[in-house]
């Protein structure tokens, strides 16, 4: 039997790569909609803007274009596939597992992401888990991405990375 779930690989400006492979039986409208940006080449540029050792690493709320910060421009929120809003989803938040960021209003998410560097429990039916990476070597990406120097760049950037992190792409493999 083969494998059918989706998968994407972030390149990252420096030749790193994270390689993840998606759950549409588990979040299938969170999947559309990643796909949906990915094949609309959205993340290209984006910035991993928020990292915090031992939790995860976060993109999708700023652009890196000509050396200036530029914020995203929201797409449409989805419901949040997730226990504590009503929807079946068990996936568990451990290192590599990538999810949808959202604020305190459950189906806010749209175009953040964030995949986690350490076991998060706490998180488990709170956030809508939709993938998770396959292979060790995106592991130690992910988690050495979530080690570097931050800084509070004002309130509403903290754990800010610099140098910063941008994305060159996220495609599908």
């Amino acid at each position: 039997m083969t494998n059918t779930n989706p998968r994407v690989r972030i390149s990252l400006h420096d030749g790193r790569v994270i390689n993840l492979e998606l759950y549409p039986d588990k979040a299938p409208l969170t999947v559309a909609n990643f796909l949906k940006l990915v094949d609309a080449n959205f993340y290209n540029n984006v910035i991993f803007h928020r990292n915090i050792p031992n939790f995860m690493i976060q993109a999708g709320a700023y652009y890196l274009l000509n050396d200036m910060l530029t914020e995203v421009v929201p797409t449409e929120s989805i419901k949040g596939e997730f226990a504590s809003n009503g929807i079946k989803n068990d996936i568990k938040h451990e290192v590599g597992v990538i999810s949808m960021a959202r604020t305190n209003v459950r189906d806010s998410a749209s175009c953040q992401f964030f995949i986690c560097s350490a076991d998060c429990p706490h998180l488990d039916g709170e956030y809508a888990a939709f993938g998770k990476t396959i292979d060790e070597e995106s592991n130690k990406v992910v988690i050495d991405l979530s080690n570097v120097y931050t800084f509070n760049l004002e309130p509403a950037l903290a754990n800010f990375p610099y140098p910063m992190i941008p994305i060159k792409s996220i495609e599908r493999i």
